[in-house]
């Protein structure tokens, strides 16, 4: 099934607006508590990491799933399995070394943790309260003998991690939130930690028209300007045609450090979100 997106939309737009609210009226109030709650916390801290991490600590207290785009165990469980097995037609074996940055509460990252081999997954995630409950995850599906890293940082400099180290790279809805500024720092020091032939996977809201951003938490980006962003950094980075077939709601861009074959086009699943 492909993927239904409204690629021209400008979300900040009064007539998109007035149009949304018209025709989803009972997602108004919700929208509304959320607005004054993110302008409170955006008062309260400046940079955006340390916004962002308050935006978590609240979303994780009403639900963990919920928290990482999740409103159902069901669709948690789902879209976690849509991430493994993408990686999974793209060679990842048990020998890989894993880097799976925005970890979350482990969506994904258990299932990569069960099939990897031990000590081969490292996750990190700039929220404390998400850590926790992807520990957890990791209790409840008695995976401890796994022996994953699971690390809180501050930013995506990756400066405590070796080079050269990691054959994937993985960032599942994390630039869809991420300002320019902060996905250009995780660019520039990813090459340094991909073990050669390794790539980095990231997914992004994606726009054909003016780049934009919603209440500081969703942005909407050009593929042409993380691709052009990417190698001025010194990496190749092509569009992934094949994600856009499995109905998700973002994009995805691979990045490496050398040209990297093209995708071949996997099986349609379900439509999911986030």
């Amino acid at each position: 099934m492909a993927s239904r997106k409204n690629l021209l939309v400008d979300r900040t737009a009064l007539a998109h607006k007035a149009r949304y609210a018209l025709t989803h009226p009972q997602r108004i109030p919700g929208h509304l508590r959320r607005a004054g709650r993110d302008r409170w916390l955006a008062f309260k801290h400046r940079d955006h990491v340390s916004y962002y991490r308050a935006v978590m600590a609240s979303d994780t207290r009403r639900s963990p799933d919920a928290a990482v785009g999740s409103p159902t165990r069901e669709a948690w469980l789902k879209l976690g399995e849509l991430q493994f097995d993408y990686l999974r037609r793209h060679g990842l074996q048990p020998s890989t070394r894993m880097l799976d940055i925005g970890c979350g509460n482990l969506r994904a990252g258990w299932r990569f943790i069960q099939f990897l081999e031990p000590g081969n997954y490292y996750g990190i995630d700039i929220s404390p309260d998400v850590l926790i409950a992807a520990k957890r995850t990791l209790t409840e599906q008695r995976l401890q003998d796994k022996l994953p890293h699971l690390t809180l940082t501050h930013d995506l400099t990756l400066d405590f991690l070796p080079d050269a180290h990691f054959d994937v790279v993985h960032a599942h809805s994390v630039f869809s939130h991420s300002p320019l500024h902060i996905i250009e720092e995780c660019l520039a020091h990813v090459g340094r930690v991909l073990a050669p032939g390794g790539f980095f996977d990231f997914t992004f809201d994606r726009t054909l028209g003016t780049e934009h951003q919603v209440l500081r938490e969703d942005f909407y980006y050009r593929t042409e300007t993380l691709t052009a962003l990417a190698e001025r950094h010194g990496l190749c980075a092509r569009f992934m045609d094949d994600w856009e077939l499995l109905g998700h709601g973002q994009s995805k861009i691979r990045v490496s450090l050398e040209p990297s074959p093209a995708a071949k086009p996997s099986p349609a699943s379900p439509s999911v979100q986030v």
